[in-house]
């Protein structure tokens, strides 16, 4: 009975402190809601990795394995006698051989709202291209760029080698 009164009067003397941690946890609500709204969205994953590969996003860089996250603005990279494959959410596959990089610049897919983009930058090393829906709707909303130029996608697969500047 001693220690029950001792833990209500010790809540008695906090009351302020309890209180006010709830008007913080009220005030902070919205901006938390909100950060989870604004948490980027993946645009693609990780389907095979042979060897050691690499994804890298906003500074951070993860071990690719199946089911990693691709984000806009991610840069993925193969080491030497390596090998990786994406699939996108509109189904495209991307497979990258041995040190590779490449960069996915901007990734849009909302058929509903015609919303559709897919552009990345092949910086080195090779990429076997296989087009999903984006290409389909909207080839010209396709491209991937290199080093020495821009390829436009108006088939349903390539393959693009970039060889690294001597």
């Amino acid at each position: 009975m001693i220690q029950i009164l001792g833990v209500i009067a010790s809540m008695q003397i906090h009351r302020p402190l309890w209180r006010a941690l709830g008007l913080v946890a009220l005030a902070l609500a919205p901006i938390l809601s909100q950060a989870q709204q604004a948490a980027p969205e993946p645009v693609g994953y990780v389907k095979t990795v042979t060897g050691e590969a690499w994804v890298s996003t906003q500074g951070a860089r993860v071990k690719a394995e199946p089911g990693t996250a691709i984000l806009m603005g991610s840069r993925l990279k193969t080491e030497k006698e390596s090998s990786l494959g994406v699939t996108f959410k509109d189904n495209t596959v991307m497979s990258f051989g041995p040190t590779t990089e490449l960069t996915v610049d901007e990734y849009l897919y909302a058929p509903a709202q015609n919303s559709l983009r897919l552009d990345v930058s092949l910086i080195k090393g090779t990429l076997n291209y296989i087009s999903g829906v984006i290409a389909k709707l909207r080839p010209e909303a396709v491209s991937v760029k290199t080093p020495a130029g821009i390829i436009g996608v108006r088939g349903t697969q390539f393959v693009a080698r970039v060889e690294e500047a001597q």
